[in-house]
């Protein structure tokens, strides 16, 4: 095990402006794109769930590098939840994808990582530790390829890897997209790329503080979790991972997962989502508003910004959609 530390340093280069510029501009053609199929909606992570209502404790007794931000000092605040299929279409949840679990924490105030002041802090999580891929381009290039189906998908890695590494690339996919999911209750959720913590750098996982159990767990995700809070609360651990150096974790590598075994997470605040009406004008009000609202890891205090090629892609990108479907 190696202790926190502040020599992370990011590594832009000179270009990323105008390649994410252009990422942006392809993600606002595919999203208007299906906007026109299903509706206005976001990119990707278009089928939202569930909106929940939570609580999210900061603990005390926090070690010194996690004493910083939001974790500067116990206290309690109030929490959005959106669940969410990863894919730009609505499919059925029973289909293999990326799950999301983003955060919308309130009652903050201090300087933004955008610049001027901050009221909330946004965690934008999945159901896997790491990317597919180190750097944004070869993420955003089979996002965009993937949303134009199975035909498009092979396409784009045939001319990418030629076929050999299609077939390669094809497996690693389908260990990613193919990786079973018993639920939102009961499995682990993660960053996959880091934010600064104050001096210095962490990712963010969300896991199940008390393992609920699997059995009724069902390809209705929505109504797995309303079962669930029928019968009482659901809390969760948020743990921050520390930055210990650029070999074992590095900033602009998405696609390495950092090991507990050199970086182990350190538990900071904890989550509670408590039962909670679906049915009421309040709760039909609060889905619309999550539906519309703005879920960006950017959306961020200063002390913690994104960091590394991913999120500063998703900067220019999450920016362009949310401009694209009247958010901002």
């Amino acid at each position: 095990m190696k202790p926190p530390s502040t020599t992370w340093r990011e590594s832009i280069d000179p270009d990323e402006t105008a390649r994410f510029d252009a990422y942006a501009a392809r993600f606002v053609a595919l999203q208007e794109q299906k906007s026109a199929r299903y509706g206005v909606g976001r990119t990707l992570h278009r089928k939202g769930l569930l909106a929940l209502r939570g609580e999210l404790e900061v603990l005390g007794d926090l070690p010194e590098p996690a004493r910083q931000g939001l974790f500067a000092e116990p206290r309690k605040l109030p929490v959005v939840v959106r669940l969410s299929n990863g894919s730009a279409d609505r499919a059925p949840d029973g289909r293999p994808d990326i799950r999301g679990f983003a955060l919308r924490v309130g009652g903050l105030e201090g300087p933004s990582a955008l610049g001027g002041p901050c009221e909330a802090q946004c965690f934008l999580l999945i159901n896997h530790s790491a990317f597919t891929f180190p750097k944004s381009e070869e993420f955003m290039d089979l996002a965009l390829a993937g949303a134009n189906g199975v035909g498009g998908l092979l396409w784009h890695l045939l001319r990418r890897y030629g076929f050999f590494g299609a077939l390669g690339q094809m497996g690693r996919l389908q260990k990613v997209i193919g990786k079973p999911f018993s639920g939102f209750a009961t499995e682990p959720f993660f960053s996959a790329t880091p934010i600064a913590c104050g001096p210095y750098a962490a990712r963010v996982r969300l896991s199940p503080a008390s393992p609920s159990p699997v059995a009724g767990a069902r390809s209705d995700w929505a109504a797995d979790i309303r079962d669930r809070l029928s019968t009482g609360a659901l809390v969760f651990d948020l743990g921050l991972q520390f930055f210990v150096d650029e070999a074992t974790t590095p900033i602009e590598d998405a696609s390495v997962d950092w090991p507990e075994s050199e970086a182990p997470y350190v538990t900071v605040a904890r989550l509670t989502l408590s039962p909670q009406s679906f049915e009421d004008e309040a709760a039909k009000a609060l889905a619309a508003e999550t539906e519309r609202a703005v879920f960006d890891p950017w959306v961020a205090l200063l002390a913690h910004r994104p960091l590394g090629n991913v999120m500063r892609a998703r900067k220019v990108v999450y920016f362009a959609s949310e401009k694209a479907r009247g958010a901002v």
